[in-house]
């Protein structure tokens, strides 16, 4: 199971009066995260758009375990937690400096046609994302 990993500085903005990471940011966090393991396994959104092709998220669920603050650096981790050819599930970990874990989770996707919002087969319309997502899927499914 390939994982990717990405430092994030936090920023003011993405905290609260107390200094804590506002828990809407984790969310953005985690897009960050998918794209660079999208990037890490050699492709990116923007071929995909090129090619009419959206990728929305169809659900999140984080579960907050221990806050992240103003002027730290965290690390995401990022991996495909589940694929069947129509869907794909990424999981997340983000991790402060001292090793805690701060969120879990994961956010559900499919692939859709721009103009109209129907939903594609990954395993048909781009067989080389499907072969690596396939070879690149947690294998304790």
């Amino acid at each position: 199971m390939k994982t990717s990993s990405k430092k994030i500085e936090v920023r003011y903005a993405e905290t609260d009066q107390m200094g804590i990471v506002h828990h809407g940011s984790y969310v953005i966090w985690c897009e960050l995260g998918r794209t660079q393991f999208i990037r890490d396994i050699g492709f990116n959104y923007a071929d995909l758009e090129e090619m009419g092709i959206l990728s929305p998220v169809t659900e999140i669920s984080l579960q907050y375990k221990y806050p992240a603050v103003y002027g730290e650096e965290v690390t995401i981790t990022t991996w495909i937690e589940h694929y069947d050819g129509l869907r794909i599930v990424y999981g997340y970990e983000i991790v402060n400096e001292q090793g805690k874990i701060c969120v879990t989770g994961t956010s559900s996707h499919v692939c859709v046609k721009k103009e109209n919002f129907k939903p594609i087969s990954i395993r048909k319309q781009l067989p080389d994302w499907h072969a690596i997502y396939e070879r690149e899927k947690k294998t304790c499914e």
